[in-house]
């Protein structure tokens, strides 16, 4: 016969209130059902533990001996189940996240105020970096979910897809270019380019895209951060080159944005996580913001229809007519 947490609870019910009859009734359960399951917790551990007496039932030299550690073990107990509760129902817990940073700025907030409203005691705990960062992140388990592009991972490591956009060119309205719906990639080739720096999954597409027509391109500028390049336009230093989900398209409301091509560059960004593991509840619930978030985007990545005024809508990007590249 074993030891059973049943039987433990029922033990330490009696020894609190001092009475079978009491106990029974707080673990709502009869009274010859209690008395059976303390005798089969002292039957597992071959002592008494209980007398009954005239004035109920008090503890023996073993049954105070239980009691000493029983208590706060089963307070432990009964604090990590009631977390647990709390995390299965997403009511408290942080997610460990991993996005890219025209993602973090761009579709990212939205999502987590969608979160916050539904889930306020969840938290987000956000690491920005590159897509090859993003996938060691995930695979080392240092983050719960990663948002990043598609690079076809494999094995231990899945990408489901969150949503499409494509690189926009941003120069100024009296630009030769900006007359142009779309601006060929050879044309573009000649210009001053603003561009990502070369970890970044951005940049990796521009120079592939480039090299496809037989160019390599020589930038201008490079920068980290798409804000950067953005200001760089508005100060007149060349053309930026940036993904259309982008909140910092706003910095610049006075630049054209036109997309590319033919041919275009587009990119798939996604949920990139573990194959064959559950996502955490916070971490389910942070998919579950982001893709909702993510629905309100236009088939070319951008969202559609003007841009609501709801505060947690200001970073995102004006539409652009998509350009099929």
């Amino acid at each position: 016969m074993t030891v059973t947490l049943k039987g433990l609870r029922a033990f330490n019910t009696v020894l609190r209130y001092g009475s079978f009859t009491r106990a029974a009734g707080l673990l709502h359960i009869t009274q010859p059902a209690l008395t059976v399951q303390i005798r089969q917790l002292e039957a597992a551990l071959g002592l008494r533990l209980l007398d009954r007496t005239p004035q109920g039932a008090e503890p023996t030299a073993a049954g105070r001996e239980l009691a000493r550690s029983l208590e706060p073990l089963l307070r432990e107990l009964d604090h990590t189940v009631s977390s647990l509760q709390d995390l299965a129902a997403r009511r408290r817990g942080a997610v460990r996240l991993a996005a890219l940073p025209s993602v973090a700025s761009g579709l990212l907030p939205g999502a987590m105020a969608r979160l916050r409203a539904t889930h306020p005691e969840l938290r987000v705990r956000l690491h920005e970096a590159v897509t090859g960062q993003i996938y060691e992140m995930v695979r080392a388990e240092q983050v719960d979910l990663g948002i990043a592009t598609d690079l076809a991972p494999g094995g231990e490591l899945s990408v489901d897809p969150l949503f499409r956009d494509q690189i926009l060119a941003l120069l100024p309205p009296d630009h030769a270019l900006a007359g142009q719906a779309a601006i060929p990639l050879a044309r573009l080739a000649k210009e001053r380019l603003l561009l990502l720096e070369p970890d970044s999954s951005i940049r990796r597409l521009v120079d592939e895209a480039f090299a496809r027509t037989g160019r390599m391109v020589t930038p201008a500028q490079e920068a980290v951060h798409t804000g950067t390049l953005v200001g760089m336009a508005r100060a007149g230093l060349g053309i930026a080159l940036v993904p259309s989900t982008a909140a910092e398209l706003r910095m610049a409301p006075e630049l054209a944005a036109r997309p590319l091509g033919p041919p275009g560059i587009r990119r798939m960004v996604g949920l990139v996580r573990r194959s064959g593991r559950s996502l955490p509840p916070a971490a389910a619930a942070l998919a579950e913001a982001l893709r909702a978030e993510a629905a309100l985007l236009a088939p070319s990545g951008q969202p559609s229809g003007p841009p609501p005024a709801a505060p947690r809508r200001t970073g995102r990007p004006r539409p652009v007519p998509p350009q099929e590249g």
